[in-house]
């Protein structure tokens, strides 16, 4: 038994059933542990919110950082980047569940620990908007909170999408993108 085979478990169950109600034994029985024994490789429950939390961010972090690392212009860039974000939380969905709807969970030394890694990824998204701001493709004035406002509408796309209806994540992402983007853009006059 890994590490990794115990977050996994662990993401699926806090999806499922919430953090507050799922248990350790619960956890255990998902990866055929004596509960005691899953102890040798976490030390509490938090410990293995925090540890999802962190992989979560890390995967996205690093999705959104090959977008925006590619010489393109600032609209683009910000198109593939909503793109992957929406197919990595699709693809991802406990790990998405998780950590959206699960992160008020932590207790105060666990949330000192995760907020510096949520703020990165914050981070890049301002970054891209600003981005545009600077090339003046984009106009708002603020943000941090338009990128709070992307982060929100996308975020909430985990409660509501079904892969069998009737939009692939490629086109919502389309039709996300268009609708942010024409409101970001800049308007002749």
């Amino acid at each position: 038994m890994t590490r990794d085979e115990i977050l996994t478990a662990a993401a699926q169950i806090f999806s499922q059933k919430g953090f507050h109600a799922a248990s350790m034994q619960d956890i255990a029985e998902a990866v055929n542990l004596q509960k005691a024994s899953l102890y040798h490789h976490v030390s509490s429950k938090q410990e293995i919110l925090l540890a999802i939390l962190d992989r979560a961010l890390d995967m996205l972090i690093e999705y959104i950082e090959q977008v925006t690392a590619l010489d393109l212009p600032p609209d683009e860039k910000l198109r593939k980047a909503m793109e992957a974000y929406l197919q990595a939380m699709l693809d991802h969905h406990d790990l998405a569940a998780v950590l959206l709807l699960e992160h008020r969970s932590l207790e105060p030394q666990y949330q000192l620990r995760h907020i510096p890694r949520r703020d990165r990824f914050e981070r890049l998204w301002r970054d891209m908007i600003q981005e545009g701001m600077d090339q003046h493709i984009f106009f708002t004035p603020d943000p941090a909170l338009a990128s709070r406002y992307l982060l929100g509408v996308m975020n909430w796309t985990i409660t509501w999408y079904r892969p069998d209806g009737s939009l692939s994540p490629s086109a919502l992402s389309g039709q996300f993108t268009d609708l942010f983007l024409r409101g970001l853009m800049v308007r002749p006059g």
